[in-house]
């Protein structure tokens, strides 16, 4: 009877390991594709389990990864919300810079309406003719 207990625990262990990745998710699986690890379990049975407990199986961790927010619906525990992201024209940070901008254009434009308006001037008289000269020759 104990001569039969090595190939129990080795089928049992191959059984454990395909039915383990089988039922894998295939997105979560390390090194190599479900497919390949199915192979290598039925083509080399304790190699292949002993590889798949060891480099193929998934990782302990969170088991329903989702790239969306989860919501207090779902089941899952209270959380702080990020900020939502609001319209730049409902945005008092946003419409604040603008203001800010806005008033530094309006002093920049300021500043060249009069630098313009200088030039103008002193272009003006360098057009006018000179006075006549009254010395006498």
């Amino acid at each position: 009877m104990i001569r039969f207990l090595p190939f129990a625990l080795e089928l049992f262990l191959v059984v454990f390991c395909l039915i383990d990745c089988i039922q894998s998710d295939e997105g979560s699986i390390r090194n190599l594709g479900k497919v390949w690890w199915v192979l290598l379990i039925l083509f080399f049975p304790l190699i292949g389990a002993v590889a798949w407990l060891v480099a193929g199986r998934p990782l302990p961790g969170p088991r329903r990864q989702v790239p969306w927010p989860s919501t207090r619906t779902a089941g899952f525990p209270e959380y702080e919300r990020p900020r939502q992201s609001l319209a730049p024209d409902d945005d008092p940070e946003f419409l604040a810079q603008m203001r800010k901008g806005n008033a530094e254009q309006e002093e920049l434009l300021r500043k060249w309406e009069d630098d313009l308006r200088r030039r103008e001037r002193d272009l003006g008289k360098d057009d006018e003719p000179p006075p006549p000269s009254t010395s006498a020759t």
